[in-house]
């Protein structure tokens, strides 16, 4: 989100036109429903679509006790989960919701690792760890004294780093191939994953690793070299409840027409919530 808006504001990208990137996604979309193999990743079905779907819309909704709308408005990110396993069938709905996002030219180059197996989890815990603080040592922290004071999200996400070997289940979002588009044409996997799994009372959140650790976790989980592990998402029953989450007032995130043009219809909304 940040790298949109700094693209926003800097003016025309150099991007070519969106009709060449329509047409590049439409050819890979065709390329990978022939069953080609993608640069190190798997043959794609070309069975349609619809046959390959069973599951309906409604019996899917079914399952899932959560409405959408209680969902949207209180999916936050889950880093400390109860000891419980989650079901074969919590996680196919889980995976079913996920690839029924959208993706580049329909491509749907993603594949999904679901890890449970305690040893394998327990090898990659401290993988994620060197990753956290790696990341944390580009920006100045060294240990826990360097955490900005009053940062309420830090903490939390150091705890997960120090205890992942407690995360029930692990998914890896990968993509089946790299390059600049690999990682937006996943996003929306992403993020109807976590719906999904907030309809099921299930929570996560969303996680990247580092170059240090890349070829490494690659091993662990037999991803090949031309794939992407785009995301890491820790999934499992909430320790703690699901509840309202706090967000910046709708009037200082939106604007209308121009970058600089409040929405006075947007403020009037954050008045009134």
């Amino acid at each position: 989100m940040r790298q949109l808006i700094l693209a926003a504001a800097a003016g025309p990208s150099r991007r070519p036109p969106a009709c060449s990137r329509l047409r590049r996604h439409g050819r890979r979309a065709m390329k990978m429903a022939r069953g080609a193999m993608t640069d190190g990743g798997s043959p794609v079905s070309s069975t349609p679509a619809d046959e390959r779907s069973p599951t309906s819309p409604e019996s899917a909704a079914a399952r899932m006790p959560v409405p959408l709308g209680e969902a949207l408005y209180t999916l936050r990110a889950i880093r400390r989960f109860r000891p419980e396993p989650l079901p074969d069938e919590a996680l196919r709905t889980i995976l079913e919701a996920a690839t029924r996002a959208p993706s580049c030219g329909n491509s749907q180059g993603w594949r999904f690792v679901v890890v449970r197996d305690r040893a394998r989890i327990e090898a990659f815990a401290p993988l994620y760890r060197e990753a956290w603080w790696a990341k944390r040592r580009e920006v100045g922290i060294h240990s826990v004294e360097d955490f900005p004071a009053g940062h309420r999200v830090m903490p939390h996400a150091h705890d997960l780093a120090e205890h992942f070997t407690e995360v029930p289940a692990l998914v890896l979002l990968c993509a089946t191939e790299r390059g600049p588009d690999a990682e937006p044409c996943v996003v929306p996997a992403a993020q109807h994953l976590l719906l999904a799994a907030r309809g099921l009372g299930i929570g996560g959140t969303i996680t990247t690793l580092h170059p240090v650790v890349e070829e490494r976790v690659h091993d662990l989980f037999g991803v090949p070299p031309g794939a992407q592990i785009v995301y890491c998402i820790p999934l499992g029953y909430p320790a703690t409840p699901f509840g309202a989450v706090r967000r910046r007032p709708l009037g200082e995130v939106v604007a209308e027409e121009r970058w600089d043009a409040p929405a006075r219809w947007a403020e009037d909304a954050a008045r009134s919530s």
